[in-house]
């Protein structure tokens, strides 16, 4: 029986401990690994080298199975950042994204994440960034629009002989 290669072993190590880190069961199922091999004799170090991880971070596994059992290797709730708008604020924002933009002293008349980011600092003197504004939108229950662009000088029948569906409805069959 001729033995199996990996081709670019080193990438594809990569590629699977990216893949592992990235579900939560496999990350549990990862965790089960390290501390069965503690289990079995090998020291932390040596396990941690076998799984691609720090030695420490197999220590806090052992150490976690050793107070909580099985329920230490899960993953736990991660708090994330505190938010920098407190919640009357982000009160003030879900009223204010039920208007429009220039209702609320801005230009545009759709709301999009710089929009949200200038109208934020403008009232709250808080800075934050197009991304996180944008999340905000999601957070909040908003969805963005955004509007369809038109053609200055089009030919409106020109235009609809190239749309899909005519205007009573019902597909052309070409």
């Amino acid at each position: 029986m001729c033995s199996l290669r990996i081709t670019d072993a080193a990438t594809m190590a990569l590629g699977l401990q990216d893949e592992i880190r990235r579900s939560e069961e496999s990350r549990y199922d990862h965790r089960l690994h390290g501390v069965l091999l503690v289990a079995q004799g090998m020291s932390c170090p040596q396990a941690a080298q076998f799984l691609g991880d720090a030695p420490r971070t197999v220590e806090y596994w052992v150490q976690r199975f050793e107070t909580q059992g099985f329920a230490g290797l899960t993953d736990g709730l991660r708090s994330g950042r505190p938010s920098r708008l407190s919640e009357t604020q982000l009160r003030k924002v879900d009223q204010a994204l039920r208007q429009t933009p220039r209702d609320c002293g801005l230009n545009g008349t759709l709301w999009d994440g710089k929009t949200l980011a200038a109208w934020i600092a403008d009232q709250f003197g808080i800075q934050m960034g197009v991304r996180q504004c944008q999340r905000l939108f999601r957070l909040r229950g908003f969805r963005m629009r955004k509007p369809r662009p038109l053609i200055a000088h089009a030919d409106a029948e020109r235009q609809q002989t190239h749309k899909k569906t005519s205007r009573s409805g019902s597909r052309s069959r070409d």
